[in-house]
């Protein structure tokens, strides 16, 4: 299988890119690579390999979800630019 330039044009005109010939002609060349490239690996013997979605044996990444005390309210509107009642004041989006 290979990229033809006119396979190129067709997938520029879906994109709406506007591609100069030496870019036409470039993008052909590097997909044709990625294709050869592609080919190498269908040559290489799995037999017996495992299908995988990570490098590493990953189970659970996920953390132990702990409670922790909050921060104190006064520290954290310390740097608010505007504040009412304890809350952040931002302007109306909404009318």
């Amino acid at each position: 299988m290979s990229i033809t330039r006119r396979d190129v044009d067709h997938v520029a005109k879906l994109a709406r890119l506007d591609l100069s010939e030496n870019e036409k002609e470039l993008f052909t060349e590097q997909l044709n690579g990625i294709l050869k490239y592609a080919e190498q690996l269908n040559g290489l013997n799995t037999e017996g390999v495992a299908p995988t979605s990570h490098a590493m044996p990953l189970v659970n990444v996920m953390r132990e979800d702990v409670v922790t005390p909050s921060l104190p309210i006064e520290k954290v509107m310390a740097n608010a630019p505007d504040q009412e009642d304890g809350q952040f004041k931002v302007p109306a989006v909404l009318e």
